[in-house]
């Protein structure tokens, strides 16, 4: 269907707590593909389905074991697990120096992501611009969204990200939500010169953040991470295919107390 690279040129403004957040709420088959080769934490920051952890060891270093021989997006799945909650997630490297070993893998992986037949890929990319191997991977995605802090330093390097970027990207700011619209505002006045698909807010709510690390339910849905999430989520699909309908509820766990497949 669709790959989506959610990243960041600068710090951290939370795109792994944003990628999860959309992978909840996404309205059509999605797969959260974790592609930071400075590495990540997912599969020790969330617990796996059945309340357990995540295998590590399985995912992107397993996938890149065998794709030497040939990469094909039938085979994703053989090497994904399932969040609490039901959300199929490929977790990424552990660390940083288990990229030096699959520098060839991205390119590969991001035409196998856009290839995948019967889900949308939300593929957290980190930082871009560490790794001048990941330009093969961003070039695959149908839309690349940057995430930001509203403050000076982060949307500086903003612009000198949207400056190097083809095509639209859309542009997240994280805003605080007792200024969430007037930070959302300022970003796109500043980022005006630049020819973006749309400037929308996230709330930075480190509270759900916390339930979504594995308390889903009434509660997680209620947050205002899950309700901005989910209007976000809404724009990027119709963004992507205004013309297809939103086919399956999402994951956040509303009127049901859990969030199954």
């Amino acid at each position: 269907m669709a790959l989506i690279v959610l990243a960041a040129d600068k710090g951290a403004p939370g795109v792994t707590t944003a990628a999860t957040a959309l992978g909840a709420v996404w309205p059509r088959p999605v797969l959260l593909a974790e592609c930071d080769p400075a590495g990540g934490d997912l599969a020790y920051r969330l617990p796996a389905e059945d309340g357990g952890v995540l295998n590590p060891a399985r995912g992107l270093l397993s996938l890149g074991a065998v794709a030497r021989r040939g990469l094909h997006a039938e085979q994703i799945h053989e090497h994904t697990q399932k969040l609490v909650g039901g959300l199929d997630v490929l977790t990424g490297l552990t660390h940083g120096e288990q990229a030096g070993g699959l520098t060839w893998l991205w390119g590969p992986l991001g035409r196998s992501l856009a290839a995948l037949p019967h889900a949308d890929v939300l593929a957290d990319c980190g930082r871009l611009g560490g790794h001048p191997e990941m330009g093969d991977f961003v070039a695959e995605a149908a839309q690349v969204v940057l995430f930001t802090r509203p403050s000076l330093d982060h949307v500086a390097h903003l612009r000198e990200r949207l400056a190097l970027l083809d095509g639209r990207p859309v542009v997240v700011v994280i805003a605080d939500p007792r200024s969430y619209r007037a930070s959302i505002e300022e970003v796109r006045r500043i980022v005006a010169p630049w020819d973006v698909a749309f400037v929308a807010g996230l709330a930075y709510d480190p509270k759900g953040a916390e339930l979504l690390r594995g308390q889903w339910g009434g509660r997680l849905d209620r947050s205002l991470l899950i309700r901005t999430a989910r209007e976000l989520a809404g724009r990027l699909a119709a963004l992507l295919s205004p013309r297809e309908p939103a086919g399956r509820p999402d994951r956040s766990g509303a009127a049901r107390g859990g969030a199954g497949r």
